[in-house]
């Protein structure tokens, strides 16, 4: 990746490219494209990171309710990892729960995946609990974790 990526609205026509990644990255435990149409539908912040063709490398999105919002899904495509462009999508969730004065975010990540928890940890989230099974079909664990600005 040499040029910078760009942050973007996720838009509907970005579901395509947002699949494929889902597919490489998560395989059966995957959002459906009618997940993704419902989020939008509902006017989640979700945005995209585009690289200088329009090609979509990564997305995330926050769902913020008054007392508190919740990190959605953040993920990059493999070719396109370790070049900060999570950090820069966890900012803008982070940027924008602050915007709307939620209190507090929230998260759930893989149990065993200690790299996005480092990722997540760094930005001041602590584990709060744990939902059994919470993935399906792979029955994976779920840690819960929370940054409060309280």
């Amino acid at each position: 990746m040499t040029a910078p990526a760009r942050l973007e609205r996720f838009r509907w026509w970005h579901i395509d490219q947002v699949l494929r990644i889902e597919a490489d990255l998560f395989g059966a435990e995957q959002w459906s494209p009618g997940m993704f149409w419902n989020e939008l539908a509902n006017g989640h912040f979700y945005l995209v990171a585009t690289d200088a063709d329009g090609a979509v490398l990564g997305y995330a999105g926050l769902t913020v309710q008054a007392d508190e919002a919740w990190v959605q899904n953040i993920a990059v495509r493999r070719d396109a990892q370790r070049h900060g462009l999570g950090r820069a999508l966890l900012e803008a969730l982070l940027a924008e729960a602050a915007r709307r004065r939620a209190p507090a975010v929230l998260l759930e990540v893989a149990a065993d995946n200690a790299p996005a928890q480092r990722l997540y940890a760094s930005y001041g989230f602590e584990p709060i609990g744990v939902r059994r099974g919470y993935y399906q079909p792979s029955n994976t664990d779920a840690l819960v974790m929370r940054r409060g600005t309280d």
